[in-house]
C-alpha cells in the first residue's frame, strides 16, 4: 500500500488516518487467505516430518531382510594378547592354533654420522627386493619385482637421502634415528615376508657406508631378518608372510601378536544379540512412525485440539494400511505366522511392543524367524516377509507418485493458488487505494479553497464593522 503524506493540509481533515482505516478493512480477505495457507505449509511439514520416520521405518525394515544381518558373528579367542580375530559375518566355526614365529621385516641400520644434515657421497643405490638363504645368505631377487635405483648427489644430507629412498617406492622405508651417540640412517622392508628383504648396491665406494649386500660385505649392518609367520591351526603346518592371517579360515581375520606356547581356541558363533538389536531397533523406528501419524491425525477432546492432519484422508489412510500390514501374517515363516509369536505385540494404539523373553526363544529358531522377516513369495507377495511388506509398503508411499508426494503437492497446488489470488486482491486494493487517494485529494483542494474564501468573507464583515 503507498504511503499517503501530503493529503489533509488543505481541508484539516485527518485523511491519512481515514484511508489507512479504509483500507485495513479491505485487506482482511487477504490477511484471512495468507492465514490458510500457513496452516497449509503446516500441514506440508507434518507430511515432512511422517516422510522422514517412514524412510527411518524402511531402513530398519531393510536391514532385516539383509543376509548379512543374519550371517552376523561374534569373533572370540581365548588368548587375545596373542591372538585377535574378527570376522562379522563368518557363521559359526571354531579352531586350534600356536604360533611359533611372527612375520618380520628386515632392518638395516648404517654406522653413525654426526648429524642428520652429514653428507656421505655420490652416485646411484639401487634397491632389489627378494629373500636373503644359506650359509652364508644369497640373496635371490623376487620374482615380478624390478630394482630400482636412486640418484644421490655430493651435497646430499643423510636427511635428503632418506626423503629420496622413500619417494622411489622401492618397497622399503627409510628414517633417521638420533641419539647419544649420533645419527643414523635406517632402513626396513616395507612390508614383511622371507621375499621381501632386500638388498642395496652402491655404485660408488663413497656410497658404501649405505650399502647392504650381505652380514659379512660391510656397509649397513642387519638388524632384523626378513621371515614368515610359522603357525600350526587345527594340526596343520602353515606359514604365512603376514600377521594377519585373511585366508586361513573362511570369513575370520586373525592377527598374530605373538607367539605361543600353548593352544589357543579361536572361532566365531552367530551374534543372536546383534540380530535381537537389528529387530528392536525396526520396532523403535515403526513405533515413531505410529505415534507420529497418531498425533498428527487425532483430536484431543480433553484438550479441545487437533493436530495438524486432523481429518486429513491421504494421512489417515496411510495409518490404516500400516497397520493393516504389521497386523497381516506370512505363510513362509515356518514356525512363525504373525509378529505376536516372535514376541511383538501389537498394542490397540498400532505401536509393538517388545516381548523378550518371547524374542529371544524366536531367535533359538534362526532359519525360521530370517524367512518370516525376509522370504519372498514369487507368486502372491501377500505372503512375504514382514520386513519385505514393510520395505514395499514405504517404498510405494514414499514414491514420486506415493500418498506421501501427492498430499504434499495438493498442498502446495492450494497455496500457489492462495498467492495468486491474494495478488488478484491486492491489484483491486491498490486501485481502490489511488481512487480514494484522488477522490479525498479533490475533497482537501475543494475543502482548502472554502476556507480560504470563508476566512476572506469573514474579514471583510468585520472591516466594514470597524470602520
Amino acid at each position: 500500500m503507498a504511503s499517503i503524506t501530503s493529503v489533509g493540509i488543505g481541508s484539516g481533515l485527518n485523511v491519512e488516518d481515514m484511508i489507512s482505516k479504509l483500507m485495513s478493512v479491505e485487506q482482511t480477505p487477504i490477511n484471512n487467505i495468507k492465514k490458510a495457507s500457513a496452516g497449509l505449509q503446516t500441514k506440508i511439514s507434518a507430511y515432512g516430518q511422517m516422510q522422514a520416520a517412514m524412510s527411518a521405518m524402511q531402513t530398519a525394515a531393510q536391514k532385516l531382510s539383509d543376509p548379512a544381518t543374519w550371517s552376523a558373528s561374534s569373533a572370540s579367542s581365548s588368548d587375545a594378547t596373542a591372538v585377535t580375530v574378527s570376522g562379522p559375518s563368518a557363521g559359526t566355526q571354531s579352531h586350534v592354533i600356536t604360533v611359533s614365529q611372527l612375520a618380520t621385516a628386515q632392518s638395516v641400520a648404517s654406522g653413525v654420522f654426526a648429524s642428520g644434515t652429514s653428507t656421505v657421497g655420490e652416485g646411484t643405490l639401487t634397491i632389489a627386493l627378494g629373500s636373503w638363504e644359506g650359509d652364508p645368505p644369497v640373496f635371490t631377487g623376487k620374482s615380478g619385482s624390478s630394482s630400482i635405483s636412486v640418484n644421490i648427489t655430493a651435497t646430499d644430507t643423510l636427511n635428503s637421502i632418506r626423503d629420496k629412498l622413500n619417494a622411489a617406492n622401492a618397497g622399503v622405508v627409510a628414517s633417521v634415528v638420533s641419539d647419544a651417540a649420533g645419527t643414523r640412517l635406517v632402513i626396513r622392508s616395507r612390508d614383511s615376508g622371507q621375499t621381501n628383504g632386500f638388498q642395496i648396491s652402491a655404485s660408488d665406494p663413497s656410497l658404501a657406508a649405505l650399502s647392504y649386500e650381505g652380514p659379512a660385505a660391510g656397509g649397513m649392518s642387519l638388524k632384523q631378518s626378513a621371515g614368515n609367520a610359522t603357525f600350526n591351526m587345527d594340526g596343520l603346518d602353515l606359514s604365512s608372510e603376514s600377521n594377519t592371517l585373511t585366508t586361513v579360515a573362511d570369513g575370520l581375520t586373525l592377527t598374530l601378536l605373538k607367539t605361543s606356547t600353548t593352544a589357543i581356541n579361536i572361532g566365531s558363533s552367530t551374534d543372536t544379540a546383534a540380530i535381537k538389536k537389528s529387530i528392536t531397533d525396526f520396532v523403535t523406528a515403526y513405533n515413531g512412525l505410529m505415534n507420529l501419524m497418531r498425533d498428527q491425525t487425532k483430536y484431543d477432546s480433553a484438550t479441545k485440539t487437533a493436530g495438524t492432519l486432523q481429518g486429513d484422508a491421504k494421512a489417515i489412510s496411510l495409518q490404516q494400511m500400516l497397520r493393516n500390514v504389521s497386523g497381516g501374517s506370512t505363510t513362509l515363516g515356518g514356525a512363525f505366522a504373525r509378529l505376536a509369536d516372535i514376541g511383538l505385540d501389537p498394542g490397540q494404539n498400532g505401536t509393538l511392543t517388545v516381548n523378550s523373553a518371547k524374542l529371544d526363544k524366536a531367535l533359538g529358531n534362526l532359519g525360521d524367524l530370517k524367512r518370516f522377516f525376509s522370504a519372498v513369495d514369487v507368486t502372491d507377495a501377500s505372503h512375504n516377509g514382514f520386513a519385505k511388506k514393510w520395505n514395499e509398503f514405504a517404498s510405494k508411499n514414499l514414491s514420486t507418485d506415493g500418498a506421501i508426494s501427492v498430499g504434499q503437492t495438493g498442498l502446495q497446488k492450494r497455496i500457489k493458488e492462495n498467492d495468486k489470488q491474494i495478488d488478484r486482491l491486492q491489484d483491486h486494493l491498490d486501485l481502490m487505494e489511488k481512487r480514494l487517494r484522488a477522490q479525498y485529494t479533490a475533497l482537501d483542494t475543494k475543502m482548502g479553497q472554502l476556507n480560504g474564501l470563508s476566512a476572506y468573507v469573514t474579514q471583510q464583515f468585520s472591516n466594514k464593522s470597524s470602520g
